[in-house]
């Protein structure tokens, strides 16, 4: 696919992923499996995903959960504070759509020298990953509108604290979801013991409604 075409697709073992441009308004849209999981448009909240933690703990060494458009890592890496990015997407089409650029908005980020990706589950690979400062998490639309039903085990209490044994002291988790989750939550005050929630209103085509991030500090 060059920069002029409408559409690029893939097939994994989870099923089809696409790119493609909508008629519309001319954004680029991800969607796995037919559902969709995020645009061009709407970006705020993961521009904030990283903005918002990195606010807390300066920099330093960081972990992104789920590359998708390459809007948080675009933006971390707009932070001279960090000093390496980890970043974990599940689907290699994801990677090489970026790779080769099919995002103008963010083409140039995993060509930084600080970033590294690795091509994975994020559940199997979280304690290969050297220990860090800020964790983000965009693995999904959140555990209220799963793409993929495996990922639900992201939000609980088990792999909320392997992500806590993973953060440096005074370390900093934030995970993006679609919609409020008071469960969520919960399980992020018994691993955590506390949390903070940022709610950010948006509007999809006519609709009113709210995207959030859970942020935690060790």
């Amino acid at each position: 696919m060059d920069r002029t075409s409408e559409r690029v697709a893939a097939e994994s073992e989870r099923g089809e992923v696409v790119l493609f441009r909508r008629e519309r308004d001319g954004a680029l849209e991800l969607r796995v499996n037919g559902v969709f999981v995020m645009d061009t448009v709407h970006t705020g909240t993961e521009r904030l995903l990283a903005t918002a933690t990195l606010a807390e703990t300066g920099g330093g060494r960081v972990l992104i959960g789920g590359l998708g458009l390459g809007f948080t890592l675009a933006e971390v890496l707009a932070d001279a504070r960090v000093a390496t990015v980890h970043v974990v997407e599940l689907e290699p089409a994801v990677v090489e759509w970026n790779r080769q650029g099919l995002v103008p908005a963010t083409e140039t980020a995993l060509h930084d020298p600080r970033v590294r990706v690795v091509v994975g589950d994020l559940v199997d690979v979280l304690g290969e990953v050297e220990q860090v400062d800020v964790i983000l998490l965009d693995v999904d639309n959140g555990p209220g509108y799963l793409v993929h039903d495996t990922n639900a085990a992201v939000y609980r209490d088990g792999f909320l604290g392997a992500c806590r044994d993973q953060l440096a002291p005074g370390g900093s988790l934030a995970v993006w979801s679609a919609s409020a989750s008071p469960e969520l939550a919960a399980a992020l005050r018994r691993v955590f013991g506390d949390h903070r929630e940022i709610v950010l209103p948006v509007v999809l085509d006519t609709t009113e409604t709210t995207f959030h991030l859970y942020l935690a500090r060790r």
